[in-house]
């Protein structure tokens, strides 16, 4: 019976410690975010002029849509959602070239950076609607850098639908 107990209570504590362990703080979250965006930028330089507008499926997004989208949504989820300034980057995608799209990526990370620099704790634990979910800021950062994540893995099998090698992933 004691065994069983320790061992109980051992396990409990176990994850609890494990628990505690896996809360990202601010820093390292945007720590992360920084690679996020290199990541990103990595991935948009290996694709070749040929491939810009390289769709898998006519009705989805060609690979500098799918670049162009994961800057879209920083910026207005920023705006929106994270209370991020009136002013956002802008880009039309029909006449950017590589450098100006490039740009625009670098440009809406900083925005999002600066964004989710300026929340006070307060602030990122206070909880909104968003899409019909009712989620606190922190909840939606973290979102944002999963639906960056997800986008950008589309590019990277748009990378190799095209022969090209994608850039290693960089965890931390």
């Amino acid at each position: 019976m004691k065994l069983t107990l320790a061992a109980t209570f051992s396990a409990v504590l176990m994850l609890f410690g494990a628990y505690s362990h896996a809360q990202t703080t601010k820093e390292e979250f945007l720590s992360k975010w920084e690679n996020s965006k290199k990541f990103t930028l990595d991935v948009l330089a290996k694709m070749p002029d040929s491939g810009m507008d390289y769709k898998t499926d006519p009705g989805a997004m060609s690979f500098k849509e799918q670049i162009h989208h994961i800057a879209t949504s920083i910026a207005g989820i920023s705006k929106n959602y994270l209370k991020g300034a009136e002013a956002v980057p802008t880009l039309d995608l029909k006449t950017a070239d590589r450098a100006a799209l490039a740009s625009y990526v670098a440009n809406c990370y900083d925005y999002g950076t600066a964004t989710m620099k300026a929340l006070s704790d307060a602030d990122a634990a206070e909880k909104l609607d968003v899409f019909g979910n009712y989620v606190s800021r922190r909840q939606v950062m973290a979102v944002l850098m999963d639906h960056s994540t997800h986008h950008r893995g589309s590019a990277i099998a748009y990378l190799r639908a095209n022969g090209v090698e994608p850039p290693a992933f960089v965890g931390f």
